[in-house]
């Protein structure tokens, strides 16, 4: 057995890929619209990952790891529950990645305090874990007196 991808539903395609490849940094590798059953579905690939999912599409005809983005044309209300725990990816510096992400509007809910694990949200209220690679890093201001933001 081996991961393939996480689905996700978002409620607007265009916020979600805005948030998941312009602010968090995935790429699109594949896209799938079905006019019939009116849905897109849309993968996406870590940066570090994309040789991985070119090799796995090569071995085996399925590309993966992959996180897929449903979004059905008709409006459904999937509320803030938290349906299926969190995304997570490894950071190579998890203080610059967040800094990245605050510039870019978005809210980090758990700070990385320890230099190790920070929480953010996607617009659709998706967990999203980032984790610092190797060793946690040396905690530091303004994250290690940060306080906690919302749901995560």
């Amino acid at each position: 057995m081996r991961y393939l991808h996480t689905m996700l539903r978002v409620r607007n395609l265009d916020d979600a890929l805005d948030f998941y490849c312009n602010k968090l940094g995935l790429k699109e590798v594949r896209r799938r619209v079905d006019d019939k059953n009116r849905y897109t579905l849309v993968f996406l690939a870590g940066p570090d990952d994309e040789d991985l999912v070119e090799e796995s599409k090569r071995d085996s005809g399925r590309d993966a790891p992959l996180v897929e983005l449903t979004y059905n044309w008709d409006s459904e209300d999937y509320g803030e529950a938290r349906f299926f725990g969190h995304l997570a990816y490894e950071v190579d510096d998890i203080y610059a990645t967040c800094e990245k992400l605050m510039k870019a509007g978005v809210t980090i809910n758990r700070p990385p305090r320890d230099g190790n694990m920070a929480f953010v949200r996607s617009p659709d209220k998706h967990s999203i874990e980032l984790l610092q690679k190797g060793s946690a890093l040396p905690p530091q201001e303004p994250w290690k007196s940060m306080p906690n933001t919302g749901k995560w």
